[in-house]
């Protein structure tokens, strides 16, 4: 019941939500590039961890958890093309610009297309989408010259110093030609597939570019999108594709669907928010399992009472037991804990107080199951005002043939306040710093300051500097 209440809260749904589109951009992507195997590796690898959890197999969650962070890196490392076009199809969030012309222009390179397959000559014509292919583009010559039947047949003619490479549509200009292109690592196209067919694919692979291929050994010609590969019949299926194209990359790059593409999309977001609520369920399963653990915090005695002083020994630590879930007891340490003892309706005497979820500081969702002791045995005293003796503290011994006739101590008494005791715990007096005799071979006066146990407190708010006087003698 606990998962369920869970489940239907605003930062469940924000959660599974942004972890769906995160799939959705994944599966997308690795669907464009045809990268399934090792993704279905890693999905496979993911279950059994889900399953380990689940079952609580100790054995299985040590090696995940000991493995992880490596298995993280490695995943990076693989997966780094397809993250990073991810990230540039999320970033893509901008209008392009519209391509000028695009009704002629895309006729006439589809018409001249088709002249090129007749004569069996080779062609490859490339049309960018949001994404940049310049990075993927190598080599050719730079042309930024206005679109024309003669001209393609020449940068296509096999005399022509680059009819083997691509040429590059952009903005309604033909902006350069003779280019290389990335050449596909994919299995998708058979062998019979020639070179420009295989550069083809490797940038619908990497791009949203699309790209029109003109076989030379087959007269035919085909299309290239989002590493897919469409055979074109005619004239039209080429221009109707290359007007698609322009629409999709001119339209802003998160569209809402309505109609059948609606429900397309559906379907396809599906699969992505079942394993996006199965992830998180699962963590919070485990996240959410109940611990006990103990933990040794430190007391905090509060006295508000000025007349009342804590005498003999206290317990400066306490042992706590306590239970709750994973998710706060493993984060949780000592320090962020804590046991206040309230001595303010004290009275004077030896009294006991119980430790109670009242004295104890917790998070809101832990549980305080034991205490260790589970009751402190204090003495206060009264406070009262008592003069009482400054002793010297005499360290070591006088350099031989030397003893001590008298130690003058000034002053030698002084006003205190301390508790009032009676018996072994009465306080006699205080004492000054430590004086070290091996040092003294004649009379010697020191100015030193003084101790007191911490139950005695000075009235004036600061004990007075003390003279000792030491005077010395030959012995007898």
């Amino acid at each position: 019941m606990l998962i369920i209440k869970a489940l239907f809260t605003w930062r469940a749904a924000v959660d599974i939500l942004l972890i769906t589109a995160g799939l959705f951009f994944l599966y997308r992507t690795l669907l464009r590039l045809g990268t399934w195997a090792i993704f279905t590796g890693v999905l496979l690898a993911t279950a059994v961890f889900f399953v380990a959890n689940f079952l609580d197999l100790k054995g299985i969650e040590w090696i995940y958890t000991n493995l992880s962070h490596v298995a993280l890196i490695a995943l990076i490392v693989i997966f780094q093309p397809e993250l990073r076009k991810i990230f540039e199809r999320a970033a893509s969030v901008t209008r392009q610009d519209i391509q000028q012309k695009e009704d002629g222009l895309a006729s006439l390179v589809s018409q001249s297309l088709f002249k090129l397959a007749e004569q069996k000559r080779g062609a490859i014509v490339v049309f960018p989408g949001r994404e940049s292919v310049s990075e993927w583009l190598s080599g050719g010559f730079k042309l930024d010259a206005k679109p024309s039947l003669p001209l393609i047949m020449s940068i296509f003619d096999p005399n022509s110093p680059g009819h083997d490479g691509a040429l590059v549509v952009h903005n309604g200009l033909f902006t350069r030609f003779g280019v290389r292109l990335p050449v596909s690592d994919s299995q998708r196209l058979a062998e019979a597939y020639g070179t420009r067919h295989h550069a083809a694919m490797g940038l619908a692979e990497r791009t949203d570019a699309l790209t029109v291929v003109v076989s030379e050994e087959r007269g035919q010609v085909s299309i290239f999108r989002d590493g897919q590969i469409t055979p074109a019949s005619d004239p039209a299926a080429v221009e109707a594709a290359i007007l698609t194209h322009w629409r999709e990359t001119a339209a802003p790059a998160i569209e809402i669907p309505t109609g059948r593409r609606w429900w397309a999309a559906v379907l396809q977001l599906l699969p992505s928010f079942i394993v996006a609520a199965l992830f998180w369920l699962s963590l919070t399963v485990s996240q959410g399992e109940l611990l006990e653990k103990v933990f040794t915090v430190p007391v905090e005695y509060s006295l508000t009472s000025p007349d009342l002083v804590l005498v003999g020994d206290k317990d400066n630590e306490i042992r706590l037991h306590l239970a709750g879930p994973r998710t706060s007891l493993d984060g949780l340490s000592p320090a962020q804990l804590g046991v206040k003892i309230d001595l303010s309706n004290a009275v004077p005497g030896k009294q006991s107080f119980l430790i109670t979820d009242e004295n104890v500081r917790l998070p809101k969702d832990v549980t305080l199951l034991d205490v260790a002791p589970s009751s402190l045995e204090l003495t206060l005293a009264e406070i009262v005002k008592r003069e009482i003796a400054i002793n010297a503290q005499l360290v070591g011994r006088l350099p031989a043939k030397l003893e001590i006739a008298a130690v003058v101590v000034k002053p030698n008494r002084v006003q205190a306040l301390l508790p009032a005791t009676g018996g072994k715990d009465q306080v006699s007096g205080i004492t000054t710093t430590p004086i070290y005799l091996e040092n003294i071979r004649e009379t010697t006066t020191l100015f030193c300051k003084t101790i007191a146990p911490p139950a005695v407190q000075p009235v004036d708010k600061r004990w007075p500097d003390v003279e000792v006087t030491i005077e010395v003698r030959p012995k007898k």
